[in-house]
């Protein structure tokens, strides 16, 4: 029989699967190694237990002990695991830049979290560097991970993803895209592939706002190069000792917006629902493309899952927030159109007769039925067709006696997409005020010519 004998034990030998629609342009094959396939979801599942285990044979972690770790969060699932399944305690420390999602995870799975600054230096006592630090010297019978310095990280990687890369690939990659953070994944499985083949290429992906790439191109830690960035899970305002720097050929920077925006291509394009960083690594591989021959088979590491980032890139209020979505709203609309007119309303007292003249004069269709600057009803041309083909004589009816129901009254930030499901058979059109509390009309037509530009 087949039967795992606990969690740890399906660690590794993760899928590599062929990417075929946004890499379709590209001269070569392109394929990913999904690490999301880990039980705790991330890459990082590999090196946490790699970690534990070296502790526990050089005597630094005992029975009972507790592991301490400053982590965004993959790291911490992985040891949190490693926690249930050999009976130790787990306390984390994580910054407020990290979603909500990884948090919640780590404390279902038995952690204790502690959420620090993330705009400080590494130094500073308020960091998670720093608060990991301490807490491992107050509490007695404690082991700090420390995953940027400690060098399980990367041998569990040249033990474990250099070796299936190989395997998976016949030996025929020539280009590993991995994204750079504590430069465990990417120098293990470097190190790994570089000793079967010194000509493979590896290109470290880096966060606008990392040090990584400067200290890369030139030796320098340069702290001037360093500023705040949204992206999760890569880049450092530091060098940790994981890194050797002998077996990268490249380092790329890929702003916030284009991972985000390349993550939910994934999703949506290849079905692959994956995290921040997975759409940062296919970047800047796209980024780099001129790169490639059509001999080469270029790997990617799609380091974790995109449930954690529910809150974040996959949510469109999030992503529009931030200007990483380019979504058409009411207010775009309006804004774009050429005659800035004045909109044409009806009152409750004006004749049917009247609102007709209306509609040809201005070759329009919908007409909001306005008293007072409150909106209380609408007259339609598809509605009063129905009507006058019935009764010609209700031309001379007041408004207020045929009228149909008021139009919906939206925010003006209002994108296209929400706006577009409110519109239907029996509502054709969506009213909005602007800044200056004058209202305007968005028609079924105003959609579809914003969808279709």
């Amino acid at each position: 029989m087949n039967i795992k004998n606990n969690i740890l034990e399906t660690i590794g030998n993760t899928p590599l699967i062929r990417l075929n629609k946004i890499t379709k342009g590209l001269p070569c094959m392109v394929a990913a190694k999904v690490d999301y396939f880990n039980p705790g979801n991330s890459i990082k599942d590999r090196m946490a237990i790699k970690m534990v285990e070296v502790a526990e044979r050089e005597g630094k972690l005992k029975p009972g002990g507790t592991i301490i770790e400053c982590t965004s969060g993959n790291t911490g699932m992985g040891l949190a695991l490693a926690a249930i399944v050999k009976g130790y305690k787990c306390i984390f420390t994580t910054t407020d830049k990290q979603s909500k999602e990884k948090a919640d995870i780590l404390k279902a799975v038995g952690a204790e979290v502690i959420v620090c600054p993330t705009n400080v230096e590494p130094e500073d006592p308020r960091s998670y560097y720093s608060i990991a630090r301490r807490l491992a010297k107050e509490i007695p019978n404690s082991f700090h991970s420390n995953q940027y310095d400690n060098l399980a990280n990367r041998l569990a990687h040249y033990e474990s993803t250099g070796p299936e890369l190989w395997d998976q690939t016949d030996g025929k990659i020539t280009h590993l895209i991995c994204t750079a953070g504590t430069g465990g994944t990417l120098t293990g499985t470097a190190m790994f592939l570089k000793e079967k083949n010194p000509n493979i290429q590896i290109w470290a992906i880096d966060a606008e706002g990392s040090l990584l790439t400067k200290y890369f191109q030139t030796g320098e830690i340069d702290m001037k190069v360093v500023h705040p960035y949204i992206s999760e899970g890569f880049g450092e305002d530091f060098v940790p000792e994981n890194y050797d720097m002998s077996v990268i050929d490249h380092f790329e920077q890929v702003s916030d917006r284009d991972g985000a925006i390349m993550a939910r291509r994934l999703a949506k394009e290849e079905g692959l629902f994956c995290g921040y960083s997975a759409g940062s690594c296919l970047q800047g591989l796209m980024q780099l493309k001129h790169e490639l021959k059509p001999t080469d088979l270029a790997v990617c590491i799609f380091h974790d899952h995109g449930s954690r980032y529910i809150g974040k890139i996959y949510n469109d209020q999030w992503m529009m927030e931030r200007g990483f979505l380019e979504v058409k709203s009411f207010k775009d609309i309006i804004s774009s159109r050429v005659q800035k007119e004045k909109l044409i309303s009806v009152t409750s007292s004006h004749t049917i007769g009247q609102a007709v003249s209306l509609m040809k004069k201005y070759e329009i269709e919908h007409i909001p039925v306005i008293d007072a600057d409150e909106v209380i009803g609408s007259i339609s041309e598809n509605g009063l067709f129905q009507k006058i083909f019935t009764n010609p004589d209700i031309k001379n009816e007041h408004v207020i006696n045929v009228m149909e129901k008021p139009y919906p009254i939206v925010d003006i930030n209002m994108s296209v997409e929400k706006i577009s499901s409110l519109i239907n058979k029996d509502t054709g059109a969506v009213l909005g005020k602007d800044e200056t509390g004058t209202y305007h009309i968005v028609t079924k037509y105003d959609i579809l010519q914003a969808l279709t530009k």
